[in-house]
């Protein structure tokens, strides 16, 4: 005799469900992670004030992102809410849906183009995920750095091309945030000194940054990454170390920020 022992939510997380059946009394749903099992969704919990018809709200088939309110194994009873999830909640977990679904593919496209054994994919899996974090992320670093920062991982020779080949076919994120440096340096060597203290300030980073001569005494800085958050971790000691270097030698420094920009995902 085997026993099944069934999966269930914890209080308070945020599910995708499937609405299955629609009643005066709420809706019965599926819940799309945990083997469709069912959930009741009570008609107090699909919006805020008196609901007439619950149709208007919900419709058989329909997928929605709910909150649960409380679990009982025991009885198999999950009841759910949608009122109580925040516009922010349900862009979070739609996303990492859809990163699912990517992750999903970029295996499944991995293990048939590369052939490899169930025995390789769960390797390389574990390989990408201890270094990256995520199957996606490590698509979307090498999609963003190239193939260079799997060097010291050893992956099966088969699947290296065809990790290249599905990295190019990711659009990272990607942000760039610029500012304007004015820098000055009374030596008769000047222009060199800063010219040496830019290029010695980009030297060995993990982002892109570049530097542009607009006119004496202002130069233009970019730094491109895959977030704002690593761009800015990136671009305070490189303004520090410049202002370190051109001040040492008796010059001056001043940076101005400029609007920043990002693109969407692809």
């Amino acid at each position: 005799m085997t026993t099944t022992v069934q999966d269930f939510p914890e209080v308070g997380e945020i599910v995708v469900s499937t609405v299955t059946r629609i009643m005066d009394q709420g809706a019965y749903v599926t819940l799309d992670e945990y083997n469709n099992i069912q959930g009741f969704l009570h008609v107090s919990e699909i919006a805020t004030g008196w609901i007439r018809n619950v149709e208007k709200f919900l419709k058989v088939g329909e997928k929605k992102v709910l909150l649960v309110k409380r679990v009982d194994p025991g009885r198999s009873e999950i009841d759910l809410s949608l009122k109580q999830v925040s516009a922010d909640q349900k862009k979070k977990k739609l996303l990492e849906i859809k990163r699912t679904e990517k992750e999903k593919a970029l295996i499944d496209n991995l293990k048939s183009k590369g052939n490899l054994t169930k025995t390789e994919i769960e390797k390389l899996e574990n390989l990408l995920t201890d270094k990256f974090g995520s199957i996606y992320d490590a698509f979307s670093e090498v999609s963003a750095k190239g193939m260079s920062i799997l060097e010291d991982l050893k992956l099966p020779p088969k699947s290296i091309p065809v990790i290249e080949e599905l990295s190019s076919k990711i659009q990272v994120p990607h942000v760039e945030i610029r500012g304007v440096l004015e820098l000055t340096c009374p030596k008769s060597n000047g222009i060199e000194i800063i010219k040496n203290s830019l290029l010695e300030a980009m030297e060995n980073k993990k982002v892109n940054v570049s530097v542009t001569y607009i006119g004496a005494p202002k130069y233009r800085i970019s730094i491109s990454a895959q977030n704002f958050k690593e761009a800015e971790k990136e671009l305070r000691p490189i303004l520090e170390e410049i202002e370190t270097n051109i001040k040492k030698k008796g010059g001056t420094f001043k940076f101005t920020r400029e609007e920043s920009k990002k693109t969407r995902e692809g």
